[in-house]
């Protein structure tokens, strides 16, 4: 609804003023009335008579105050109120220049700037509730922008040999600005408007995953070669045709990285640690587990294992 204009809003204000001085005024007067000849036609002696009329004056004297401290209540109520809402006006104020600053800085030529930008957009998600989703829709597109990976082909990739540490430097010394960013996002606090991370077609190799929150992740025809997702969530993610050779998905004593109902479907996994994985109704459908050590890993009726695979002992149900 529209607001009125700023002079209405005022008149209007001034007519209520009026009308709850105007109340306070006249409603003791009819809620207390003066006594009348008639009230006093029993009571023959002046002094009681005088008595009772300054008994009913109190009365409404008394009824006056409480309805200008009520009034008064309401007067401090609204203030508040109003100052309530200047302040939450500032607040997001200032959080959409923090947006603003945090976006700038992404842009900058320093990559060290760039990695200050997305950890101030981390504080801005935790700090504001509203703008978590917007957030994470910033920093996912900046990943995007700037670690696309056009890729290989299945067969290109099949022919590789398979990537082992030393032969690959680490996302945070080949981008640390885009390793940071994934940081971010693997532990950023949830909101119900979220959207579904989209990092399909991203060059994600050698990058730290840990401890992340991946869970319904969208990162089909991707390069996560030797990412280390150790006690990560990527529940329902889909990791089609994605290489992840080298990969690490394991966890000592515990389920290190749960992939319940994840789609692996044509991904590589050659050489991949997924020791002590969840693949309870993952689809690893065409999936190359070549080397793959899939030692304690938890599966059941639902899991989906690439043809004439020998299906490992399960510790699920």
């Amino acid at each position: 609804m529209k607001k009125p204009p700023y002079l209405l809003r005022v008149v209007l204000l001034l007519i209520a003023a009026g009308l709850g001085l105007l109340g306070v005024v006249l409603l003791p007067v009819l809620m207390q009335p003066p006594l009348s000849a008639a009230d006093l036609n029993g009571v023959t002696d002046p002094e009681q008579r005088l008595t009772l009329r300054q008994a009913q004056v109190k009365l409404q004297n008394d009824t006056r105050a409480t309805l200008l401290q009520a009034l008064a209540g309401l007067v401090l109520v609204g203030g508040a109120t109003a100052t309530w809402r200047q302040v939450q006006i500032s607040r997001h104020g200032q959080i959409t220049d923090r947006i603003t600053r945090a976006v700038d800085q992404l842009g900058n030529a320093s990559a060290d700037v760039r990695v200050g930008g997305a950890y101030a957009l981390e504080r801005v998600a935790r700090n504001s509730y509203e703008d978590r989703a917007t957030v994470t829709a910033v920093l996912s597109t900046y990943v995007r922008a700037h670690a696309a990976w056009s890729g290989s082909t299945g067969a290109d990739r099949a022919a590789a040999p398979v990537v082992v540490g030393h032969e690959l430097s680490w996302l945070t010394l080949r981008a640390p600005d885009v390793q940071a960013a994934m940081t971010v996002l693997g532990r950023r606090p949830r909101a119900h408007d979220d959207e579904q991370l989209f990092l399909s077609y991203t060059d994600l190799s050698k990058a730290r995953m840990a401890d992340g929150w991946w869970c319904d992740l969208m990162c089909r025809h991707a390069n996560l070669v030797a990412a280390r997702m150790q006690r990560s969530r990527p529940d329902r993610a889909d990791l089609s045709d994605t290489d992840l050779r080298g990969s690490y998905l394991f966890e000592s004593c515990l389920v290190d990285a749960t992939l319940q109902r994840a789609v692996l479907a044509g991904a590589d996994l050659r050489g991949a640690d997924l020791r002590g994985a969840d693949l309870t109704g993952a689809d690893l459908t065409g999936a190359d587990l070549t080397d793959a050590d899939l030692d304690g890993v938890r599966s059941d009726h639902r899991t989906r294992w690439p043809a004439g695979f020998a299906v490992p002992n399960s510790d699920g149900c």
